[in-house]
């Protein structure tokens, strides 16, 4: 039994940096573009902020009160209403391989349709092939383009999944 406390909360105003840092610390260590990314999102510094409306949530992982990854939900922009998107969702190595990451997503897929949401998208980076695998087993299927207006002109795999 780990002595470790593992938290899966919301995420708070203190959580900024921390989080920011764990998904600033993934592009280099994968090697993602950082322009048409979340690297460039003005959100990424302001996490909190940016999901205080009630359509939309972000969850931390906090391990003995360092935060080690963190995921949301929110309106897929200038698209329709019933329609989510997981977002930033980042781990540091410390805390991959352990299942904390799969948790987090089912805690966003639940959130989304507590919501009321009927489709969930995400947007990746061909180079984090762990976590598409993920989507794939969770029912995601891959779509030819785009959708909505996330300004993630970097990413190139888009996925969908009825809720």
């Amino acid at each position: 039994m780990s002595k470790d406390t593992i938290v899966i909360r919301e995420i708070r105003c203190e959580d900024n940096p921390e989080m920011e840092q764990v998904i600033r610390g993934c592009f280099h260590e994968f090697k993602i573009p950082l322009e048409g990314t979340a690297y460039t999102d003005p959100e990424t510094k302001q996490l909190f902020e940016a999901y205080q409306n009630e359509n939309d949530a972000y969850f931390v992982i906090d391990v003995n009160g360092e935060i080690l990854g963190g995921g949301g939900v929110k309106p897929l922009k200038d698209f329709e209403s019933s329609v989510c998107e997981i977002q930033k969702m980042y781990f540091s190595p410390k805390i991959r391989g352990k299942g904390y990451g799969k948790l987090l997503f089912q805690k966003c897929l639940e959130t989304a349709k507590i919501l009321g949401y009927k489709q969930c998208y995400i947007e990746s980076a061909t180079q984090l092939k762990a976590a598409i695998h993920i989507y794939e087993i969770n029912g995601f299927k891959h779509l030819e383009r785009a959708l909505g207006d996330t300004g993630h002109f970097s990413c190139g795999v888009w996925m969908l999944k009825d809720l």
